[in-house]
């Protein structure tokens, strides 16, 4: 379910910018889809994601900056700033010695320290990344081609990179028992 709310405002976004095909509607479209999200998963459980959080702080601060201004420099900012502010946190847990991807993990897969630390770093500079990828797409090339890109480009690649992660996984598993 979690993963259906994080999805769906970029849906709505798509969709909105296809029957549309203006920016502006689907920012307005993205920001109140995102704010339901937040607010039934808060009312849902009681609890909401540190990143759902700074999802929604990014678009109505971008997004608003967006209509306020009738500028779309400032929502095609907004995956690249998600990204990294993803790979920042991870890197700033590393600094500390804290593991993020094995804090989300370790539930499902034990794995030696070695491996945590790789798979940690990994993640880091796939979100650098593909914040740098959102910004040259989205300043190299068109508006349609920066919303493709957004659903399919980001979420193709995410899949891609979790696929070989897996793989990699399955080569380091430890048994449970």
């Amino acid at each position: 379910m979690k993963i259906l709310s994080d999805l769906l405002p970029v849906l709505l976004f798509f969709a909105t910018y296809w029957f549309t095909r203006d920016i502006f509607s689907a920012t307005a479209v993205a920001i109140v889809a995102t704010a339901i999200a937040v607010g039934y998963a808060y009312f849902r459980h009681r609890k909401v994601d540190t990143m759902q959080w700074v999802s929604l702080a990014l678009i109505v601060v971008l997004g608003g900056a967006t209509l306020l201004l009738h500028d779309k420099q400032f929502i095609m900012w907004k995956p690249t700033l998600l990204y990294w502010a993803m790979g920042g946190g991870l890197l700033l847990g590393q600094f500390a010695g804290k593991n993020g991807i094995r804090a989300l993990m370790k539930e499902q897969v034990t794995l030696p320290d070695a491996v945590w630390t790789r798979l940690n770093l990994a993640w880091i500079a796939f979100f650098a990344f593909m914040g740098t990828l959102n910004l040259w797409v989205a300043f190299s090339f068109s508006e349609e081609t920066w919303v493709n890109f957004k659903l399919f480009g980001g979420m193709g690649l995410m899949f891609g990179f979790v696929v070989a992660q897996s793989l990699y996984l399955t080569r380091h598993m430890e048994n449970k028992e």
